[in-house]
């Protein structure tokens, strides 16, 4: 897979718009009114205030401080840039947040702490306790982390872990339970050797040995060698804890003979040779980044039976750190624990593990362009996994709770389980996965508006984020002007760039055309104008003839006049069954609404195919079809005429025996609504519909628009579904960054 490129300017830019940042904060009760406002501040405040005064645990109940982490970090040690300073950090820091909440709906905030004195640090940090549920340390330098996290987890009753140390501990525990378990051993008969002595190193050999690994197996390495009884230089309290009585003195002669190999130093560390001398069936765990010690390839040249694992996500079994932190926090967070302890790390590490070892979901596996299973490429659960975040949790929880950390146990676990499933937003899964299985396409894509800047930059997005190779329609010299004019002028090297002047194909071109059009009144000079002049045509014409993958266009011109000249290529009119389905992302729902593109006014038969497009759309976003067909009255009342469609649509579908979930004639609040639907047992749906089918285009067009700017809702689409070609369309509005979405849409074939 390719690594994903990006220059210094969308890097920024990313940070930058639309607004400096990367999260916000939102209200979460009305402050509408003064009645709102007299509740939320003085004098209705004083109660809650009153009542956790009396009883401090009461602040879980009435404030945030049960769903509340802080990042915090004096920038020491920040990525593999090093020392940058607290201010220097918060755009990491910021980042930890976000994936707070994005993985397991932990709110976050970061703070950067401006002292490299321990003391300063530990009591800036100490004082503001009361204000979250737990401490997330991260990008601290050794051996000052060791020092502050031991100093904070004595003085404060909340969770706190330094994720640099443990979260890496973690998640490679969890994937050394699995290797094991392939290659027949147990981890108490191991010769396990760790290559990097700091925070992340130390704390992966610990937690081993509290799983079982026996402390004279276990042979740490840093920069000077082996650490062992006799040795002197460069030692520290928490390296000594590790020394053991041995003659080895260097890592290539520690390697020989053993069965597991931890590296969390630097790139090339290890060579072919030191894995070579290794036991049968070798553990190789390289954990730099961003380049292993040794690449997966050089280590099978030498091992074939090796399983490796590395922090890369370009190989398999990454070691992310992103399947440990978020949930080891929310379980904690959901007993009030007053930390992290080593068996509730354990237990994350076995759920994970034993994640790994049941079957994949298909939503995982779409996301990965392939079956995943598990064996020796597949040990480390993916992130994109639905399960995470209600199997790994719920290990925590019940570890907090067997080991006298938790204040308030769960007593429904099963019902706890249920709440977790509810937290998640299924867009956020479903797009990422969209954009994994883009990546793993490489798609040749037609950009065909290449003298539209947003294009332009769709464009060089795309081949930078690693989809495949950008094909622009336009002529170079207008490309490097405008793309200079952006300040990426060294962007038009990358691109491809193709029109009726380079090309060898035009002729090819103008035959096929001639041949589908020289019954509907063109004639050559006719085929040729639409040949050679009008990109959207040539475009089509590109793909119709496999000279690229998928089309992207509409950015510049209206839909209909696009789609017009579409058909002239492609069979991508309501006679053949094309239709537009448009993907309404809003607050944690994703709901598809069709025809919003070719039909104009369908009939019940129309209504029904349109139904199975956007069936095949949802199947291809990861979601189960329940499809309605909506309009102003509910199961044949009012009596209307126009109704009369909708109520014949799914009489249609009966016929045609289709394989998925639909109901109607049903208003919208019926077919979102479960609990609207409970009034009417009889119905078919197995809970809200996610596919809407609307009377007619002009009502499609409303309810999205409408949507879009009364509800904030995120708008994808029109897809165009049915049609024997990857084409999709933009609207004249779309952003660079909404053309990239169709074409990633374009690149993994939805519709």
């Amino acid at each position: 897979m390719s690594r994903t490129k990006f220059t210094e300017e969308e890097a920024l830019a990313f940070h930058h718009a639309p607004t400096p940042g990367k999260w916000a904060i939102t209200a979460t009760v009305p402050m509408t009114t003064q009645r709102d406002l007299s509740l939320a501040y003085s004098p209705g405040v004083a109660v809650p205030c009153l009542r956790i005064a009396e009883e401090p645990q009461a602040a879980y109940d009435y404030t945030n401080k049960g769903n509340l982490v802080a990042v915090v970090s004096n920038g020491t040690a920040v990525l593999g840039l090093g020392n940058l300073g607290a201010l220097g950090s918060k755009p990491v820091m910021e980042g930890k947040a976000v994936l707070f909440k994005r993985f397991a709906d932990v709110d976050s905030i970061d703070l950067e702490v401006d002292t490299e004195d321990v003391d300063a640090f530990v009591d800036a940090v100490k004082h503001l306790g009361p204000s979250f549920g737990g401490i997330n340390l991260e990008d601290i330098r050794a051996p000052d982390c060791f020092v502050i996290e031991e100093r904070l987890k004595e003085a404060m009753d909340i969770p706190v872990f330094h994720d640099d140390q443990h979260g890496t501990a973690v998640i490679c525990a969890a994937g050394l339970i699995n290797a094991l378990h392939i290659s027949g051993k147990r981890i108490e008969d191991c010769r396990i050797v760790l290559n990097g002595a700091g925070a992340a190193g130390i704390a992966c050999i610990e937690l081993l040995k509290a799983m079982g690994a026996r402390p004279r197996n276990c042979i740490v390495c840093d920069t000077k060698g082996v650490i062992h009884k006799d040795r002197t230089e460069g030692m520290n309290q928490w390296k000594s804890a590790h020394a053991i009585e041995t003659d080895l003195r260097t890592l290539e002669e520690a390697m020989a003979g053993a069965d597991v190999f931890l590296g969390v130093s630097v790139k090339g560390a290890v060579t072919p040779a030191m894995v070579e001398s290794m036991a049968d069936n070798p553990v190789i765990f390289a954990m730099a980044n961003p380049d292993p010690e040794i690449t997966p390839e050089e280590a099978h040249d030498v091992r074939p039976d090796a399983i490796v694992a590395t922090g890369r996500s370009d190989y398999p079994n990454q070691v992310n750190n992103v399947l440990g932190f978020p949930y080891l926090f929310r379980g904690a967070l959901d007993v009030n624990a007053r930390a992290i302890n080593e068996e509730m790390k354990i237990a994350c590490a076995e759920a994970l593990a034993a994640l790994a070892r049941e079957d994949v979901p298909d939503e995982v596996a779409m996301a990965y362009g392939r079956k995943l299973s598990f064996g020796r490429d597949y040990i480390i659960p993916t992130p994109f996994d639905p399960r995470l975040i209600w199997r790994v949790p719920p290990a925590v929880a019940k570890a907090g709770m067997d080991t006298g950390a938790a204040r308030r146990p769960i007593v429904d676990m099963e019902g706890y389980q249920a709440s977790l499933k509810g937290r998640m937003d299924p867009t956020a899964s479903i797009l990422r996965g969209i954009t994994e299985r883009a990546r793993r396409a490489q798609a040749r894509m037609i950009f065909a508006e290449g003298d539209d800047v947003r294009v332009l930059r769709a464009a060089v997005a795309y081949q930078r984020s690693g989809f495949g190779t950008a094909l622009v329609v336009g002529r170079e010299a207008d490309v490097r002007t405008k793309l200079e004019a952006e300040g990426m002028g060294d962007a038009v090297r990358e691109l491809t760039i193709v029109n009726a002047a380079n090309t060898e194909h035009l002729e090819s071109y103008k035959a096929f055309l001639y041949a589908r059009l020289q019954r509907r009144g063109h004639d050559m000079a006719d085929i040729h104008r639409l040949a050679a002049r009008d990109r959207h045509v040539f475009s089509a014409l590109m793909l119709a003839h496999g000279h690229g993958d998928g089309v992207v266009t509409g950015a510049t011109r209206k839909s209909a006049h696009v789609m017009e000249l579409i058909n002239h290529v492609f069979d991508a009119d309501a006679g053949h069954g094309a239709a537009g389905v448009t993907a309404l992302l809003h607050r944690g729902r994703i709901v598809l609404v069709a025809d919003t593109l070719v039909h104009e006014w369908p009939d019940a038969e129309d209504l029904a195919t349109i139904a199975e497009r956007g069936a095949a759309v949802a199947r291809h976003l990861g979601l189960d079809p329940r499809v309605a067909f909506v309009s102003f009255s509910t199961f044949g009342y009012p009596v209307s005429e126009r109704a009369e469609k909708m109520h014949g649509a799914p009489q249609v579908l009966d016929v045609r025996g289709v394989d998925f979930e639909y109901e109607g004639e049903m208003t919208v609040d019926v077919a979102l609504n479960a609990q609207a639907q409970a009034s009417y047992p009889f119905q078919r749906l197995t809970g809200p519909a996610n596919i809407l089918v609307v009377p007619a285009r002009h009502s499609a067009s409303i309810s999205v628009k409408l949507m879009q700017e009364m509800g904030g809702a995120t708008v994808i689409g029109p897809i165009l579904a049915g049609v024997d070609a990857s084409v999709q369309l933009c609207s004249t509005v779309s952003t660079a960054n909404d053309i990239l979405n169709m074409a990633v849409l374009a690149a993994c074939k939805v519709g």
